[in-house]
């Protein structure tokens, strides 16, 4: 697997469909968007709008590639993106669970950096 090509369309076509999933619950007052910088490897899904008259802006999912790694930096999902790039294919240990502190990411089944 070329991960210098591979990685980057991998991730982006796995959240283009959670984006356009969400897409499909119509509501005029959130926006639900993706975010890419592909020359710097970042991966953002995030909503904004004003729900219930109440300001919403959040990232659902925020994935960096870094030194040949997802970095998963923030993950709201219900079985989170990590599950979706081993289903894909990619190994284990070329996933950081970013959002977990350094000492803690050895208790994982991931990388640790």
């Amino acid at each position: 697997m070329d991960k210098l090509t591979e990685y980057p369309q991998m991730i982006e076509r796995i959240l283009t469909e959670y984006v356009e999933l969400c897409n499909r619950r119509h509501n005029p007052d959130l926006e639900t968007f993706l975010i890419v910088d592909k020359p710097k490897g970042h991966y953002i899904w995030m909503n904004l709008g004003w729900p219930n008259s109440e300001r919403l802006m959040g990232i659902t999912v925020y994935v960096r590639l870094k030194d040949s790694k997802f970095w998963i930096e923030e993950d709201w999902t219900e079985e989170g993106i990590a599950t979706d790039l081993v289903r894909a294919g990619v190994d284990k240990e070329d996933i950081v669970l970013a959002f977990h502190e350094p000492k803690m990411r050895s208790y994982t089944d991931f990388a640790v950096a």
